[in-house]
């Protein structure tokens, strides 16, 4: 599809903008994108499609694709984030040696009541690399599992047990 100028071409963008709108808002919805986070990816489809304007052929279904594709890249980045957060807290949890030993003890105690909530294999994993600070190597070696899959198993557990912190109130009393 060829654009003979730019005016007809920022004509017919805001004209599929404006027709494309709501399916776009039900796409947001669909994937539970919150509204401050929502503008956001929207700009990114947009911006991704004047990059490749002369490329598409249909643009309403490439933006509802596009805009599907990037919902499930900001979760998957979100989810990252939360993960590599919970990583850090649980390595730190473990490892902070300033803690009175009576606090430390309570602490260690009440997480190990959650961590006993969590599927075997998880409680096995967790207690490997964070327990005993084996690397990702490691814990695939004992338990079985190619070193490539470690990250995605350590992954789900880490979601399991931040579930489970979450529900008990654990995450909301350590930041007070």
């Amino acid at each position: 599809m060829t654009i003979p100028d730019r005016q007809n071409a920022s004509a017919s963008i805001s004209e599929v903008l404006v027709k494309v709108r709501p399916a776009l808002e039900r796409v947001l919805g669909s994937y539970d994108v919150p509204p401050e986070d929502a503008e956001d990816v929207l700009q990114d489809t947009y911006l991704t499609l004047l990059y490749k304007w002369e490329k598409v052929q249909c643009p309403e279904a490439w933006l509802i694709g596009t805009l599907r594709k990037k919902c499930i890249m900001y979760w998957r980045k979100r989810r990252k984030r939360i993960i590599d957060a919970m990583d850090a807290a649980i390595l730190e949890l473990l490892s902070e040696p300033e803690r009175p030993s009576q606090e430390r003890q309570d602490l260690a105690r009440d997480f190990d009541r959650v961590l006993g909530r969590l599927p075997e294999r998880c409680q096995k994993l967790l207690r490997l690399r964070y327990g005993l600070g084996l690397g990702p190597s490691e814990v695939a070696e004992r338990m079985g599992y190619q070193p490539s899959s470690i990250r995605k198993i350590t992954s789900r557990c880490l979601t399991v047990l931040s579930r489970e912190l979450a529900a008990v109130g654990f995450l909301e009393q350590e930041h007070d």
